[in-house]
């Protein structure tokens, strides 16, 4: 790793970002973030930047806004310190799913985002799987988004699934690429649930699409908010015969009462990474979540980026594992 590299960590990310810098054997930078009385940010690095190549570790996951708001602060005092190159690492891209008019009037606010970063003067954004793939597009600088999609795929690899009738369900028709990835993982067939959305966190599940009658099926998703449209996708599955129902999610809001919907309902067990941190003891008040870490890939990326390597090469590392 170049010894001019240097790694900060955000208020939403200091765990992974810890993972992160002693997976790449460097010290987190010391970086002070304040939130005053009044409601403003101040983010000052404390050590020097001039000449680095620096990368900010943060998630803008609830209080997204604030989050958000670190991330353009801390951007603005490294240009103003001198960076070399600002690296914005933000493994969950906030107003993500608002990038495009779904009706009249509607702001495009994923875009929105996008133009804040630059302006506040990011050099390259690096995500993990972006709600809508064209969201890369809203940026003129360089772009990543990563998948967490082979690695949730290796953890359905172990012994207790090797004998077991698998099929990949997407629980949209937008998910269908992310079910077909991981399905050519797991080397099983696909299945969609074809359902309505009447209203934002509320959901009409119609049919299933493919042959998922006492099979293992396991529902692959990009992001469990309220839960409300995955458990609906989950019981149309039981009640069209499906044997046992998991679930792999890349992005674990876990918003109002998702908990409780997720133990209430017939999802077996629910695999989840950490690119959002889960409240203090949540895995110890639920049997169903299981948590997989995506700091290996986050630094293998980061080595990449810092030693002028590829990092088309880090994908093909993650999928050829399978």
């Amino acid at each position: 790793m170049d010894k001019e590299t240097i790694i900060f960590a955000l208020t939403s990310s200091n765990e992974l970002a810890r993972k992160i810098a002693d997976s790449l054997r460097l010290p987190l930078g010391q970086i002070q973030v304040d939130h005053f009385a009044d409601g403003e940010i101040l983010v000052t690095p404390k050590e020097t930047v001039r000449g680095r190549s620096v990368f900010v570790i943060q998630s803008t996951c609830p209080p997204v806004t604030e989050r958000l708001m670190e991330v353009l602060v801390c951007i603005d005092a490294l240009r103003r310190a001198s960076a070399r190159e600002i690296n914005v690492i933000m493994p969950y891209y906030g107003y993500a799913r608002q990038d495009r008019k779904a009706s009249p009037r509607q702001p495009i606010t994923a875009k929105l985002v996008a133009d804040l970063i630059q302006t506040a003067g990011a050099d390259r954004v690096v995500t993990v799987d972006l709600h809508a793939a064209q969201i890369q597009g809203f940026f003129n600088i360089p772009t990543d988004d990563l998948t967490a999609v082979p690695l949730l795929s290796y953890y359905f690899t172990g012994d207790e699934f090797k004998n077991q009738n698998l099929v990949v369900v997407s629980p949209d028709h937008g998910g269908v690429v992310r079910a077909r990835r991981m399905a050519e993982i797991l080397n099983a067939p696909i299945a969609i649930v074809d359902k309505r959305r009447p209203r934002a966190n509320e959901v009409e599940a119609q049919s299933v699409i493919g042959d998922i009658e006492g099979k293992t099926c396991i529902v692959v998703d990009d992001i469990c908010d309220t839960a409300g449209s995955l458990v609906a996708a989950c019981k149309i599955l039981k009640e069209h015969g499906a044997g046992d129902i998991y679930t792999a999610i890349t992005h674990g809001v876990f918003s109002r009462d998702a908990l409780e919907k997720i133990e209430n309902s017939v999802i077996k067990q629910m695999v989840v990474t950490d690119t959002i941190p889960l409240p203090e003891n949540f895995l110890e008040r639920t049997h169903k979540i299981q948590q997989v870490s995506i700091a290996d890939m986050i630094s293998d990326t980061i080595d990449a980026i810092s030693n002028h390597k590829s990092v088309a090469k880090v994908y093909q590392r993650y999928d050829k594992k399978k």
